[in-house]
């Protein structure tokens, strides 16, 4: 199997290596007997990190592997596409 890399990856690596560190401090902090406050705090942090890792991918995956899938298009094709594009910002 032939490596599936896009120029993304490097930003979505970093983001979930943070994530990571986060998520450890948290546990630490836990540990710790830090409030539930301070601690809620980075959990959301960590779930926002996931989140944007998440939505990085999926649409670089939208933006590159789409078009080599559906090949030449009509310019009614290529706007429909643009569209999906353009909405799937707001997911």
């Amino acid at each position: 199997m032939t490596p599936h890399t896009h120029q993304s990856h490097p930003d979505i690596i970093n983001r979930l290596s943070r994530a990571r560190g986060h998520l450890q401090s948290v546990t630490q902090m836990i540990e710790d007997g830090r409030s539930c406050l301070d601690i809620a705090q980075q959990l959301h942090a960590v779930e926002k990190a996931i989140q944007q890792a998440k939505r990085t991918l999926v649409q670089d995956h939208i933006d590159h592997c789409l078009e080599e899938a559906l090949g030449p298009q009509s310019q009614e094709q290529r706007a429909r596409v643009e569209e999906f594009k353009t909405i799937t910002r707001y997911l």
